[in-house]
């Protein structure tokens, strides 16, 4: 029986394949918003529907469900998708002939949309809207171009894409990851650049990237030293003065994972999570930490729900199966010349 509640700021990872008890007690707290899911929670498409038709039934609203699936190494579900090129080949095309690199990349959004909706999910944290600096290894080829307006365009057309496959899109690394060369995943990256140069360059594709439709945000853990001392994660100036001042943002914002060491300016896992909501993020993710979820969880409470308009912003269109579109199988042919 669904229990209703409303939506909390924390997403989880569950364990495996299906849903644990242990994963179903995490699921039904009231601190709990979402799932992500990784490449361990995928064995085939009947599997995958079969776990979010089970994470959907629990609650009520149901638990947003999400994953990371950018394309290239970044595709957490492979056997039975297309696999969409990594995001770099679209700006080489740019650099070929700007219009079909367009619409490949409205493709690539559509096929996203269209294959991870039909299984249940309800969005993927892409595009990524970092500048290719050729700095971040972590970044790389993730990174449409090093022009922010060749990755504005870029963007603008995998957001309209992936909209025109029924789903929401997400922009990370905000203000951008792409200059500081650490893995925010095992260091803290610095950026000691100007603020002016930063919010010229690097912010730039977010306005296009808002202008299209952006439904969320991720905030980089980087250190941008010039504007805080925290990371964009846990600062107010990034997330509050610039991307909900400046640029007009209303969508929601999402913490990075909050296990990895750029996180870890803040002391522990709870400790973490009040200072990204405090700065301004909606939700907060915690993967592969289970010790540490039911820490958090504990320590939240029952915490206020999420603003429930940038939550429902967040929800695939459901009851359509996009792959049976004509533009589905027009835009898989457009992947494929892309090859």
């Amino acid at each position: 029986m669904r229990r209703r509640l409303p939506l909390g700021p924390v997403m989880l990872d569950p364990a495996g394949l299906a849903l644990t008890d242990d994963d179903r007690r995490r699921l039904l707290h009231p601190a709990t918003g979402g799932v992500i899911l990784f490449a361990r929670n995928y064995q085939d498409p009947a599997q995958l529907a079969l776990l979010t038709a089970e994470i959907r039934a629990l609650r009520t609203p149901e638990l947003l469900v999400c994953t990371d699936h950018e394309g290239g190494r970044v595709q957490r579900f492979r056997d039975g998708f297309t696999a969409i090129p990594a995001m770099r080949r679209l700006g080489v095309q740019w650099d070929r002939d700007r219009e079909s690199a367009r619409r490949a990349a409205r493709a690539a959004g559509l096929v996203i949309a269209a294959e991870l909706g039909a299984h249940g999910v309800d969005f993927s944290f892409t595009p990524v809207l970092d500048l290719d600096y050729g700095a971040s290894e972590v970044i790389g080829e993730r990174a449409l171009h090093f022009d922010p307006n060749a990755v504005g365009a870029l963007a603008a057309e995998l957001v309209q894409g992936l909209a025109s496959g029924g789903m929401p899109a997400v922009g990370k690394h905000f203000p951008g990851h792409g200059f500081a060369a650490a893995d925010s995943h095992v260091a803290l990256p610095r950026d000691e650049r100007a603020v002016a140069e930063i919010l010229k360059k690097d912010v730039a594709p977010y306005r296009a990237a808002i202008g299209a439709g952006l439904a969320g945000i991720m905030p980089a853990h980087v250190i941008y030293a010039q504007a805080d001392a925290e990371p964009a994660g846990y600062s107010a100036y990034w997330l509050k003065e610039v991307l909900r001042g400046a640029l007009g943002f209303a969508g929601l914002i999402f913490s990075d994972d909050l296990s990895m060491e750029g996180a870890s300016t803040a002391g522990g896992v709870p400790e973490r999570a009040r200072a990204a909501l405090g700065a301004g993020c909606d939700m907060v993710l915690l993967c592969g930490n289970p010790e540490g979820q039911d820490g958090l969880l504990e320590a939240l409470g029952k915490t206020l729900p999420v603003d429930a308009g940038r939550l429902e912003r967040m929800r695939r269109q459901s009851g359509r199966d996009f792959r049976k579109s004509v533009a589905y199988r027009e835009a898989l042919q457009v992947l494929a010349a892309l090859d």
